[in-house]
């Protein structure tokens, strides 16, 4: 499969331009489904070039879920078998898995949506600074997440489905999962260190040395970013921010998670605004 991809070269990447787009697509609704209650609520200022060009918190969201949003559709989209030169991956199919089961159906082909996403979404990427450095980082994240949230999906065999053997597959979560997971990770993001001394004496290699080191510790699988993020209760629309006056909230209602019923607090009270309910008929 490889080989056949790698020889019909940038003709094929018409066929995955769409999934691409449809991808990153999926990844910022998704971004504005999780931050819908939050001060910042992913505004489409903040998924577009200019507003990318911060490396705050919440940036590295919008590059880890618009990564897993392309890798997701890609692998999708390949299992399905809409694109050229891609299918099922069956290259465990027949081994033994684990007691009482094998590997077999139609696996999502992870590995063929990370490779493709890669070359998309990193090739955007040209900087060698450490915010680059950073955005490749968090892509890479939100590909990890697509990882880990599959499942292994198993079907029964033997006499009258009575299960002495089981076929098991490794399929793709709802993308909402992987919405969730990130957002776990946002919470969590670390601030990185960058040795500011060294990067304002050396060269571009003493830079890049620089930033490395200050990646040291941190997995490959957790947000990061460098920038501490602005007041989002505040307005200023020459940073692309549009504060919380006027947004909605909400206080009472079924089945509302704590976080829903905590909105008007985080959006009004907190950013000194008073909360004015309207009734329509």
């Amino acid at each position: 499969m490889a080989s056949n991809f790698l020889m019909t070269g940038p003709k094929a990447y018409l066929t995955y331009a769409r999934s691409v787009q449809v991808g990153a697509q999926t990844g910022i609704e998704e971004c504005k489904h999780q931050f819908a209650w939050d001060r910042w609520n992913c505004p489409d200022s903040a998924t577009q070039l200019k507003g990318l060009r911060r490396a705050t918190r919440e940036t590295s969201f919008v590059h880890a879920i618009s990564a897993a949003g392309v890798m997701y559709t890609l692998t999708r989209n390949c299992s399905l078998g809409d694109l050229d030169n891609c299918g099922c991956d069956v290259s465990n199919n027949g081994k033994i898995g684990g007691r009482g089961w094998l590997w077999g159906g139609c696996s999502d082909n992870v590995d063929f949506g990370e490779r493709i996403s890669k070359q998309h979404v990193d090739a955007q990427e040209t900087g060698q600074d450490s915010r680059a450095a950073v955005n490749l980082h968090n892509n890479e994240a939100g590909r990890l997440a697509v990882k880990a949230t599959m499942k292994r999906i198993c079907r029964c065999h033997g006499m009258s489905e009575s299960c002495t053997v089981q076929t098991c597959w490794m399929q793709l979560s709802d993308f909402r999962e992987i919405g969730n997971y990130l957002k776990i990770k946002h919470s969590q993001a670390q601030k990185l260190d960058i040795d500011k001394k060294r990067m304002r004496a050396g060269n571009s290699a003493d830079n890049r040395g620089a930033i490395v080191d200050s990646f040291g510790s941190i997995a490959q699988t957790e947000l990061i970013y460098l920038e501490d993020s602005p007041d989002y209760c505040k307005k200023n629309i020459s940073s692309g921010l549009y504060g919380t006056e006027g947004r909605e909230c909400v206080q009472h209602g079924e089945g509302l998670t704590q976080w829903e019923r905590r909105s008007c607090r985080r959006l009004c009270h907190d950013c000194g605004l008073r909360v004015e309910e309207k009734r329509t008929e």
